[in-house]
């Protein structure tokens, strides 16, 4: 299989190449709008460089990868739909949701896989929290709250701190993954948004927020929150984190995606224990990759990209007003 990468500039490219050798797949070409970013990767990672969408979407290529700035993903994704190339397109999918649903839209019209990069979906213990909730064993759930926070991110990019190019701050960056980690959980989307934004940490680095907490209401009671924010120091270990934990009619989940940990009280069994060794990107490229090949839909799709980014922005439009928003469906 024939795999192209469109743009460089996010910091998940630079294992997701690595993905798609272990899988067995070709790195046939990358290209990128800055073009001394995009030769300093080809170069670092022996793939072939070509200088426009047009000439590596001419190449022959099965998929494509798209990494670049929030801001082209539609461009982008919009070219390789009209090739007929199959689509992974990084997080969030747009910085706005007119946006978000055309990319949707193109590709389902051209018939193309459209696949969001939500590789939280293939760590093992969101995983398995996902099949104990399904078997019941937690009971109705009621209640949730999850973290997503990471190291200041403009090391790697300065573009993730430009509201034009990134769509916004952090609530734009860690919202989505468990947004939609919520709504595979619960199976709905929520209906009401409020959230609350500072800039408390980095105020004299960047101009966007960088904390964020964000409370999601949904229509059969249930209420979460999630933590989105740039608060790891530069001396972190890890890029970030994720938890999520759960209350249930039956007793609690607690699990640690980073830390590769799932911990349940109560329910129909207590578990404590750790999951070493997997790699969460590796599960998305290994999926999306066979999807292509089986010609099926992914299942993680552009419409749950697009659930995702709707709570970013409904997340925004809260802050503003400094009240709760509809999330009606549209």
């Amino acid at each position: 299989m024939r795999i192209g990468f469109l743009s460089t500039a996010h910091i998940h490219v630079d294992a997701y190449v690595d993905n798609v050798r272990r899988a067995g797949a070709e790195a046939v070409g990358v290209t990128d709008d800055d073009v001394e970013r995009g030769r300093r990767w080809a170069s670092a990672h022996a793939v072939p460089w070509f200088s426009s969408p047009e000439q590596l979407l001419a190449a022959k290529v099965d998929a494509v990868v798209v990494c670049s700035e929030t801001v082209h993903h539609r461009r982008l994704v919009e070219q390789a739909a009209a090739a007929g190339v199959a689509v992974l397109c990084e997080k969030p999918l747009a910085t706005t949701e007119e946006d978000a649903r055309a990319i949707v839209e193109v590709c389902a019209h051209a018939g193309v896989p459209l696949m969001t990069a939500f590789p939280m979906r293939f760590s093992p213990p969101i995983r398995e929290c996902a099949t104990l909730l399904a078997g019941g064993g937690l009971g109705r759930v009621h209640a949730a709250t999850g973290t997503n926070q990471s190291v200041l991110p403009v090391r790697h990019g300065a573009w993730f701190a430009d509201p034009e190019l990134a769509g916004g701050g952090a609530i734009m960056d860690h919202t989505v993954h468990l947004a939609d980690i919520l709504r595979w959980y619960l199976g709905e989307d929520p209906v009401e948004v409020y959230a609350a934004t500072n800039r408390v940490l980095h105020r004299d680095t960047v101009t966007v927020e960088t904390g964020g907490l964000v409370m999601l209401g949904y229509a059969d009671g249930v209420f979460a929150t999630i933590d989105s924010s740039w608060s790891r120091p530069e001396s972190f270990p890890t890029w970030g984190g994720l938890t999520l934990e759960l209350v249930g009619e039956h007793g609690t989940i607690a699990v640690d995606a980073f830390s590769q940990h799932l911990t349940v009280h109560g329910g129909t069994q207590g578990l404590s224990r750790p999951m070493w060794g997997s790699d969460a990107n590796q599960g998305m490229i290994d999926e999306f990759l066979d999807a292509v090949r089986e010609g099926r839909t992914p299942s993680v799709t552009g419409e749950d990209g697009l659930a995702a980014t709707r709570v970013a922005l409904a997340s925004y439009r809260s802050a503003a007003e400094g009240q709760p928003v509809s999330l009606a469906v549209r």
